[in-house]
């Protein structure tokens, strides 16, 4: 294993400390906790993501104005514990109420529904919306149910967007939940994250294989088989997730998503592909994101996510100025 690191038990702890001195103008970290919040306070319904790390930028790069108000760390890979959940609540409230938006993942479910008790008894009003935009298996190594993975960041910009707008805290989850429904993600990998303290990759894939739907920790897809080009892993990835929708969308957005490893040229070919596919069936894209929002530490692969705009169009949402480190 090479990687630039000091003592892999305190990868998190320096990480931590990393992002906060680096970007002091935007962000602190909330003292004795792994909470990053942002440093302007507005009056406003407060939004807390958060999770295991080695996600990087997700989810403290998305905190600033205009998105989360603070985001929470656990170790690699694991839920941050309930009072570290809550401190995350506490930094966020500015009276209004804090939106707890949830991966679905067991882990975070229970954490986090935790912490929403706890809060409640602080008098914190909070609500939680919980995102499972991942089609590809129905239930897996830390979940029952759908995984959330990269289409999680659009809720986080769309819901910051209504949130810093003025929209009440029953009104975001109503919106949360309606945006949620809306988002379709799946993923391929080429090579598996080496977790820092375990040493080794999470798993196997040979030389010239790749693994449709894997998770973003690493958990089991839907399809083993030779590597692709491009243009067919666009193919198999956006025919997959079109069939999900019980009408094709006529108008989405795009999100390109890599998993850590994967270079940006290879992204953008890709979105070429996708583009040309969508084109060649007649639907609008009206959004384009290419980058990485929600990594697997150095897994080499990507994801790809669309959010249906037929009924509602959220492109206004997605394309507002934001300040924060990674958006």
């Amino acid at each position: 294993m090479k990687k630039i690191i000091n003592d892999p038990s305190m990868i998190v702890e320096e990480m931590l400390a990393g992002l906060a001195s680096s970007y002091p103008d935007l962000i602190h970290q909330v003292e004795d906790t792994r909470v990053l919040a942002k440093n302007e306070e507005k009056t406003q319904v407060g939004l807390v993501s958060g999770g295991g790390s080695g996600h990087e930028p997700a989810h403290a790069g998305f905190v600033g104005d205009g998105m989360l108000s603070a985001a929470v760390l656990g170790d690699v890979f694991t839920s941050p514990t309930p009072d570290q959940i809550l401190s995350g609540i506490q930094a966020a409230d500015q009276g209004q109420g804090v939106l707890l938006i949830v991966k679905n993942y067991t882990g975070d479910i229970l954490n986090f529904e935790m912490a929403k008790d706890m809060a409640d008894m602080e008098d914190i009003q909070t609500e939680i919306v919980v995102v499972d935009d991942d089609i590809a298996v129905e239930n897996s190594t830390y979940t029952a149910g759908k995984r959330g993975v990269a289409g999680t960041v659009l809720v986080h910009k769309i819901l910051g967007d209504a949130a810093r707008n003025g929209t009440s805290l029953p009104e975001l989850k109503t919106l949360g939940e309606a945006v949620v429904a809306k988002i379709k993600t799946i993923g391929v990998a080429l090579k598996a994250a080496t977790v820092p303290e375990v040493g080794k990759p999470g798993f196997d894939l040979g030389e010239d294989e790749i693994e449709y739907g894997v998770g973003i920790h690493g958990e089991p897809g839907y399809r083993r088989e030779k590597l692709q080009p491009s243009k067919a892993l666009a193919k198999e990835l956006l025919e997959k997730i079109l069939a999900d929708y019980a009408q094709t969308p006529k108008k989405i957005g795009v999100l390109i998503n890599g998993m850590g490893g994967t270079p940006l040229m290879e992204l953008f070919v890709f979105a070429n592909d996708v583009e040309t596919l969508l084109a060649e069936k007649n639907i609008t894209v009206s959004f384009h994101k290419v980058g990485n929002y929600m990594t697997s530490i150095d897994m080499q692969g990507l994801s790809l996510t669309v959010i249906d705009f037929t009924e509602t169009d959220y492109t206004a949402a997605l394309t507002a100025p934001v300040t924060t480190i990674a958006w």
